[in-house]
């Protein structure tokens, strides 16, 4: 049972990584990840809140897709 939860954490832990990496690779690319239409930007005087609703909705998308690939039976 702890042996079962200790891959999972670093399983997890390496997926965050690895999504941490990606992320800093694309940031440097023009694809518009982060500035989709549908992701939240509210800009006040001295204020500003962004929440990246269409790419947090893309990025699970295409997780799930990738990870049904690798652990389907």
């Amino acid at each position: 049972m702890m042996e079962d939860m200790g891959k999972l954490l670093v399983l997890l832990g390496a997926m965050l990584l690895l999504m941490g990496v990606i992320m800093m690779f694309f940031e440097k690319l023009p694809l518009g990840l982060g500035r989709l239409p549908g992701d939240i930007v509210i800009k006040r005087d001295n204020f500003v809140f962004y929440f990246p609703l269409a790419t947090s909705l893309l990025l699970s998308l295409i997780l799930t897709l990738i990870l049904n690939l690798l652990f389907r039976k």
